[in-house]
């Protein structure tokens, strides 16, 4: 059974599925509450950093799925009798 994406595609989708975890994880933290306001909330970390780092991340899982096999440039030399 071949698969549509080669070891190269799931290598940079696996470095882009961390990147994105890494965004998320520095968005996190301790929200406010109704008793307490926490400024931290609006910190330049968690609106631009973090949320610039997970766009990264999802661009880099597109180019991930849509980069070209190197096997699939051989798929067209084979012999039609062999073609799965």
């Amino acid at each position: 059974m071949r698969l549509c994406l080669g070891k190269i595609n799931f290598i940079i989708m696996g470095i882009a599925a961390l990147i994105i975890l890494i965004g998320f994880i520095l968005m996190g933290g301790e929200g406010s509450t109704p008793e307490h306001f926490n400024p931290e909330v609006f910190s330049t970390r968690r609106t631009v950093i973090a949320p610039n780092i997970c766009f990264f991340g999802y661009l880099l899982m597109i180019v991930g799925i849509l980069v070209k096999n190197s096997r699939s440039k051989n798929r067209d030399d084979e012999p039609e009798n062999m073609k799965a």
